[in-house]
This record gives structure tokens, sequence and C-alpha cells, in this order.
């Protein structure tokens, strides 16, 4: 399965240094060149166009909330992908969204796609600090999606970066708790919670 991550802002490096720190190949790009910061990061960050990063199995949108539209357009086809938002539409007023919870907003975009919403409820600056906390458990990362097979596959990637995984359903059932609405955070956005295996 290949992996591509399209921006590599502050939550998109943070996400690219949790491949790095696993040794998982990952493409990465943005909308200016990130050649000498994937460089940086580690040797098995592949920096290409996002016309080639949509080409991947498994794409992480680390984009501004805005921009997921053109990063949808980037692509013919979405069929058969699984789509990870990692963003957040806080301040995007719900009426833009056509009522709905931004993930399912995004998914418009994206169509044939299974969109997951994975690694948003986290600042940055705590996701850069990697999967094991200072209590030594594993950092959780909530995970949800309409699609049942894709949650379990984001899953299974989240735990193979270390992190523990707690799969939260639907979007629009548990995965309200981590959807931002208007200027309201939801419950479990910036919650550093830790799981002991």
């Amino acid at each position: 399965m290949s992996y591509a991550i399209i921006g590599l802002g502050k939550i998109g490096t943070a996400i690219a240094q949790a491949f790095s720190h696993q040794d998982i190949e990952v493409i990465v790009a943005g909308r200016r060149p990130v050649d000498a910061l994937a460089a940086e990061i580690g040797p098995l960050l592949v920096p290409r166009r996002i016309e080639d990063a949509v080409k991947a199995d498994v794409v992480i949108l680390a984009v501004p909330f805005a921009n997921h539209r053109d990063i949808g357009r980037a692509a013919a086809n979405w069929e058969g992908k699984i789509v990870i938002d990692a963003m957040n539409a806080y301040g995007v007023p719900p009426e833009e969204l056509g009522g709905l919870p931004s993930s399912a907003a995004v998914a418009k975009s994206f169509p044939g796609a299974k969109v997951v919403k994975a690694f948003n409820h986290l600042p940055a600056a705590t996701l850069a600090q990697g999967a094991t906390t200072r209590q030594g458990g594993r950092r959780v990362v909530f995970v949800s999606s309409d699609h049942e097979d894709a949650s379990a596959s984001v899953a299974a990637l989240v735990d193979r970066l270390g992190f523990a995984p707690i799969e939260l359903g639907k979007i629009g059932e548990g995965g309200l708790l981590v959807q931002a609405r208007g200027n309201t955070w939801a419950q479990l956005i910036f919650q550093d919670l830790t799981k002991f295996d």
C-alpha cells in the first residue's frame, strides 16, 4: 500500500516524522516545494508534485481546510482510495458545509474515496512529540469513518506508526466528538490521552 501526505505544515510534518520514525516510505507534496524539509525529516520521504501524490492508495490531507477542494480536483478518479482528513474546519460556518460534519462535506470533493477522520484532534506540537507519552504508554489517535473497512485500515496504520488507535464509529455519530463546528471545538479535540497496553 502506498501513502502520501499532502501539506507539510505543522500537522503534516508531525505525521511525516511518525512515518520516518517507523521506516515507512511516504510521498510528500505541498503547494510550495517540500524537498528540503523532506530530506531533513528522513530518507523515506519522497517529494512529489500534488498531481503525483494523489495517485497513492492512502492520501492524508494536512492542508488548510479551504484547500481540500483543490486537492480533490487534482485526481481524475478517487475510486478505491482512502482519504484521511487530518484537517479542522474551525471557523467555517456550518451553513458553508451544508449542515454536515466537516469530514462528510470533505467527502463530496473526493467522489469514490473512503474518507476517514484521523490525526486532527491533537495540536501539532503534541503530535510531533511522537507516539510514546511521558507516562510510558501510547498516545491515542481517534479514527472515524462511515466505511468500517477504511476505518480498520487507518486504525492499523495508526498502530503501525506507534500510536494507539481508538475507533469512534461513523462520522455523524461518534465522529462528531472530533469535528469542529463553526467556532466550537468538539469534546475530544485537544485531549492528549494515553493508552497502556
